[in-house]
């Protein structure tokens, strides 16, 4: 037995070692056996497009410039950022050709893809007719979005404003509210994104994105937060607190509420279950307006839900929307009912590049994109299965405290502790540098930036999904 252990282990050596050589080459093998392989890389789905030379700028100058030519608050992702330089579907390249997953759809804005041939041969034929006019005279594009946009809304929400933004959106749904209710007060949530205006800076309810200036008569309530509220996920709790507020902070008339169903820059928060149902039918008591933020979670990217409010089973009086609207032109939208619309009417409401053709033709054909390629479908089932197999990284490393969201539309809470649920901030920081050198482009969100934001374009794949969670297994295993 053990002479033929000591031939095993002089074999293939090139020469015949002495009994001795050999067995002492056999122990220190047993005691120091090889180590393991490198774990191999994740790999990235093969996908069919070469991007094109590039032959501009460097990031390193245009940075430069940046920082001499542009405002001071701006940021940028990683500690040395990104010079993308063209997309295609749900894939960015850089200036050296990488290519990277996007995971993060231009902050929840390439809804159909970048650079869908739809959209840009729709922008492409109107840009060569006819740029702009304004609504001062009549064209076919703006009437034409606009009734397909009015098709897709519930109820009686069928009279439309164009705008540029969310920002803008939310001023004027906030405008439309006070007007129509005669009351000033407004009702939003604590960790909610509304706009970086003056005055949609007031429904803002996270101290990173609020200038210390007045914010007007807007009161914040407690957010239905199933993971981290006092409440858990307990929404006539948090429904109680909203009345309570009405009652004893308020004259017991209010002007609106506003809120996002799945909270974006918050974190990827979806609301408490039942939460809009209870909260909507006490705000309309007190005379306010209900205002559904759906900048972010609107035109199908929950899967189960064309918008996001339908999750709650509920009906706002009024809809703000932008983001995937455009799949990235500036474009927003409101929709409300021809009774909230007509207080407009007192004045002048106008808005000069508000469904201009272009941006109306582009908007046009991401709705019938939405629809050609059945993409709130195909988020239901690609997120599903993404879902799964968040579900299943978090059960192997404890840094996951919280998967959460539904569709294209997910949040992943990474902690230190999962009892104390300690945000896990340098921990995010290492991650999120490391994802992006594997190829991954992910968002990062709520208050202490712990939150993997992963809001794809819709045509995001389950190859796609399944090289996402691969990457971050490979990421976090060193924690």
């Amino acid at each position: 037995m053990a002479s033929s252990l000591l031939r095993r282990a002089a074999a293939g050596r090139g020469r015949c070692p002495s009994p001795a050589e050999a067995l002492r080459r056999l122990v220190s093998s047993e005691a120091a056996p090889e180590q393991a392989l490198p774990r191999p890389l994740p790999e990235m789905p093969p996908f069919d497009h070469r991007p094109s030379p590039y032959a501009g700028m460097g990031g390193a100058e245009i940075l430069e410039k940046r920082k001499k030519f542009l405002g001071p608050s701006l940021f940028y992702y990683y500690q040395k950022p990104l010079n993308i330089v063209e997309g295609k579907m749900q894939y960015l390249y850089d200036e050296q050709g990488k290519r990277y997953l996007d995971c993060f759809g231009g902050i929840v804005t390439v809804s159909c893809g970048h650079c869908h041939p739809d959209i840009v041969k729709a922008v492409q034929e109107q840009t060569k007719l006819l740029q702009h006019t304004t609504t001062i005279y009549l064209h076919h594009a703006i009437v034409e979005f606009a009734e397909a946009l009015a098709s897709k809304m519930p109820g009686n929400l069928k009279v439309v404003y164009f705008v540029n933004s969310g920002t803008e959106a939310n001023e004027l749904a906030m405008l439309m509210a006070r007007l129509y209710s005669g009351n000033l007060g407004m009702i939003a949530l604590r960790n909610g994104y509304h706009g970086g205006s003056a005055g949609t800076i007031g429904l803002t309810g996270l101290q990173t994105w609020k200038y210390p200036i007045p914010q007007g008569e807007i009161h914040h309530v407690m957010n239905p937060d199933p993971y981290r509220g006092a409440f858990g996920s307990d929404a006539a709790a948090y429904a109680r607190e909203v009345e309570e507020h009405i009652n004893f902070g308020s004259s017991g008339r209010v002007g609106g509420f506003i809120a996002e169903t799945f909270q974006g820059v918050g974190g990827t928060i979806e609301l408490a279950p039942g939460y809009l149902k209870s909260v909507y039918d006490t705000v309309r008591k007190a005379g306010g307006v209900c205002i559904a933020d759906e900048v972010q979670s609107g035109f199908g990217r929950t899967g189960s839900n064309y918008w996001g409010f339908q999750t709650q089973d509920v009906i706002p009086d009024i809809v703000t929307m932008a983001k995937g609207i455009g799949n990235g032109l500036p474009l927003g939208a409101v929709v409300t009912t021809p009774e909230i619309a007509s207080v407009m009417a007192q004045k002048i409401q106008f808005n000069t590049f508000g469904g201009n053709p272009v941006c109306s033709a582009g908007g046009l054909a991401v709705l019938k994109v939405l629809d050609k390629e059945k993409r709130q479908a195909h988020c239901a089932d690609v997120g599903a299965h993404l879902v799964e197999r968040l579900k299943s990284l978090q059960q192997k490393h404890e840094i996951i405290g919280d998967v959460r969201g539904r569709g294209l539309m997910l949040g992943v809470e990474l902690v230190t502790d999962r009892t104390e649920k300690t945000p896990a901030k340098a921990e995010t920081a290492v991650l999120f540098e490391k994802l992006k050198d594997l190829g991954v482009l992910v968002g990062k969100g709520g208050l202490h930036g712990n939150v993997f934001r992963i809001k794809p374009p819709m045509c995001f794949s389950k190859d796609d999904a399944d090289f996402l969670v691969d990457a971050m297994d490979y990421a976090m295993s060193g924690f």
